[in-house]
């Protein structure tokens, strides 16, 4: 019996070429502004128009301020990218939602929140976390800017068939514990290349019991594993979750999508390349130590010893520490911070603003802590103000700002300086990821706000 995965890959081949790729033709391309303006370049040189435009959506996220839309970007190169964006869509009859239309948004919160990704769909764009889109039961991966012009010409892709793993992840999640600290487990547990050449199904008791908004965070973490993408099989959580939105289908439309979605599921006798299951009981909120998503520790254990790491490792481990300014062996519980991020498309949304509200509410930001808190899209800060949340998180002593990637990256003016530490609930903590010489502890919008408050690291359970 085939797995999930196998049956939408197959239902998108359109041919298979002899020792070689498969062309497989996909549904929906998403473009921002940093990975396509040489596509479009492209497309121009051999004079090319888009072969199925109405499947191409465009905004722009990763160099958009937080702050002061209205007005021109400060940063000419910021500003010459999300200006080219604007003149390409236009050019090439794209939808295109521009900065301060209400639309707008990072382009991973704005897919499934306005219906556009849907189950049993291939998605790509030119960014790696696209697999987040595999949480609505899609097949969900970033492409090379190259690939993007392909799919602008011929809404097809050439690709390597990934081979099939599930993680099953049983049990009932302790106090505390989210999706986002389930998926820096995972990567702990994998490594950041434990899942190389694979394309993850999730699965089990946790994951079946995880919101939409949850299993977005944890596909969107897939790819810090070395998968291609991650995906769950959609659900009755799934339905209720897209049922009214605005792209998904509507009236007998709506029962007949349902029908199939239904079907989209691995049979009782599939095969995976890789099966592994862990248990819910072994996690708890988590943090990253190092310089890659995949050295974290539950919040009350202690940075590995150095006779723990295998050769191999000893260099980049000491290295990572150095950078971070740690010591193998010691406990991160206490330790002073400067900066809180709560956004990105990994933890943009109503229900990450809904938990770092829970925890500071009646209480005060901690003097001295720079707190950027940022919605992932513009719905997301409608729904912010009409749950009150503002009101709760001003009342701390905490700003909203405007969406956008943000501090995820050092792509705009949210920059950490160096030296300077980050508990951030974005995706990656390379050296420089956040900005120069920034060190970036990775954790959940709960670990975030107990950080926010305290102005160290603590753990979230003393504040639930």
């Amino acid at each position: 019996m085939n797995t999930l995965f196998d049956k939408i890959w197959d239902k998108h081949v359109v041919q298979i070429v002899e020792d070689g790729p498969t062309q497989l033709y996909i549904d929906r391309l998403y473009c921002h502004e940093v990975t396509s303006p040489q596509a479009f370049d492209g497309l121009r040189a051999r004079g090319l128009e888009c072969f199925r435009p109405k499947q191409i959506f465009c905004m722009p996220d990763h160099n958009t301020p937080t702050h002061d839309q209205d007005k021109p970007i400060e940063d000419p190169v910021s500003k010459k990218q999300v200006d080219t964006l604007s003149k390409n869509a236009a050019e090439f009859g794209l939808t295109h939602y521009g900065m301060m239309d209400k639309n707008n948004g990072i382009i991973h919160v704005v897919g499934p929140e306005k219906g556009l990704s849907l189950p049993g769909m291939t998605i790509v764009c030119g960014d790696s976390h696209t697999s987040t889109h595999g949480a609505m039961g899609a097949v969900a991966f970033g492409i090379g800017t190259s690939e993007v012009e392909m799919v602008l010409a011929s809404q097809c892709i050439l690709q390597q068939k990934p081979k099939s793993m599930r993680i099953s992840i049983n049990g009932k999640l302790g106090k505390g514990v989210t999706a986002k600290d389930v998926a820096l487990y995972l990567m702990a547990q994998l490594s950041t290349s434990g899942a190389t050449g694979y394309f993850v199904e999730y699965a089990g008791d946790v994951v079946r019991g995880l919101s939409m908004e949850g299993r977005l965070t944890l596909c969107n973490l897939s790819i810090e594993m070395g998968a291609r993408g991650g995906f769950v099989a959609p659900d009755e959580t799934t339905f209720a979750y897209l049922k009214g939105k605005e792209y998904a289908p509507k009236g007998e439309a709506w029962e007949k999508a349902v029908a199939y979605w239904k079907t989209l599921r691995s049979g009782e006798d599939a095969i995976f390349d890789k099966e592994l299951v862990f248990q819910a009981e072994d996690i708890e909120p988590r943090i990253t130590y190092g310089t890659n998503p995949g050295m974290g520790i539950g919040i009350r254990e202690t940075i590995p010893a150095i006779e723990t790491i295998d050769e191999a490792g000893k260099a980049s481990f000491r290295k990572s520490l150095d950078y971070m300014g740690f010591r193998a062996g010691e406990t991160l519980m206490g330790k002073p911070i400067d900066y809180v991020f709560l956004g990105a498309c990994t933890n943009g949304r109503i229900e990450d603003f809904r938990a770092f509200a829970s925890v500071v509410k009646g209480r005060q930001k901690a003097q001295g802590v720079t707190a950027w808190l940022v919605p992932g899209s513009w719905a997301v800060d409608r729904q912010i103000r009409e749950e009150g949340l503002d009101r709760v998180l001003m009342d701390a002593g905490f700003a909203i700002r405007q969406p956008g990637c943000s501090a995820c990256l050092a792509m705009n003016d949210d920059k950490i300086p160096a030296g300077k530490y980050s508990v951030s609930t974005s995706n990656r903590n390379f050296e420089g990821r956040q900005g120069p010489g920034a060190r970036t502890i990775l954790a959940s919008p709960l670990t975030a706000a107990a950080a926010a408050i305290t102005g160290k690291i603590t753990d979230p359970r003393e504040f639930l």
